[in-house]
């Protein structure tokens, strides 16, 4: 055998593995191609929705990261051409409103969320606020653009980002005695605890959160020149996140409840 087609000591030369974009590449789907070979175009075949859509790229996002989302991919997933998501979906950006518009929708379908206080309202928020970290959960890789994702009023506050969310918060806390002033403060604590707990948590599960991106155990070298971090590190890395959020959550209902009695008190 020559060198040319088997190296030159006479073995074969390791395959080389495709590349993401010719893996990418091959898994497009042609459907000029197929049109001209006298098949129907994919899309014919495969029914679409708005909701599948929105379903389909929200399991994308759960498996692969929001980055590598793409109407190409996407359609790709749905066994369609791109060009025919766009008949239920105006752009990327219409599709990532809808994700965002979905996740939150998915507390109404929660059995232990409820959309008016019935045993008072320092049990109505902490349903709430499990029933937001439970879809943070859920999708940690999704749950970042709940955050990013302008609003439908541009003074809500994420991730009670919802119109029909808020209004749940303030008529549920208005029932309970809280005023104008007292409502408003406590939905702006309470979305800066949840927003600001919940990103953190998923970023510790590996979500693209921009900064908080976290640095993996492979970077403990770093840490050499910190005597007391380095040798704290084994506890710091100890995961309390439940435990965490329990206690959070409690020191935000006795911050709300101070709000409430100063109020009563200024009136």
């Amino acid at each position: 055998m020559s060198a040319a087609a088997g190296g030159e000591d006479g073995q074969h030369a390791p395959s080389r593995s495709p590349s993401l974009r010719e893996r990418n590449r091959e898994a497009v789907v042609d459907a000029d191609a197929v049109v001209v070979d006298g098949d129907e175009p994919p899309s014919a075949r495969v029914p679409l929705s708005r909701e599948r859509i929105i379903e389909a790229a929200i399991a994308y996002i759960d498996e692969h990261g929001l980055p590598g989302l793409t109407m190409r991919r996407l359609g790709t997933t749905l066994g369609v051409e791109a060009m025919s998501l766009y008949r239920y979906v105006a752009a990327r950006e219409d599709l990532l409103d809808a994700v965002v518009e979905t996740l939150v929708d998915e507390m109404e379908r929660d059995a232990d969320v409820i959309t008016s206080p019935e045993h008072g309202w320092q049990d109505f928020l902490q349903r709430l606020a499990h029933g937001v970290r439970r879809i943070a959960l859920s999708h940690p890789q999704a749950f970042p653009l709940v955050a990013s994702r302008p609003a439908e009023a541009p003074w809500l506050r994420p991730p009670l980002r919802s119109l029909r969310w808020v209004e749940t918060f303030l008529a549920g806390l208005h029932a309970e005695g809280f005023g104008d002033e007292a409502a408003v403060a406590a939905y702006r604590a309470f979305t800066s605890f949840l927003l600001g707990h919940l990103l953190l948590e998923v970023s510790a599960l590996g979500a693209d959160v921009g900064p908080l991106d976290i640095l993996s155990d492979s970077d403990d070298k770093s840490l050499e020149p910190y005597a007391h971090v380095r040798r704290l590190a084994p506890f710091l890395k100890e995961d309390h996140s439940a435990v965490e959020f329990e206690e959070a959550l409690e020191n935000l209902l006795d911050r709300v409840d101070l709000i409430r009695t100063e109020e009563h008190r200024s009136s």
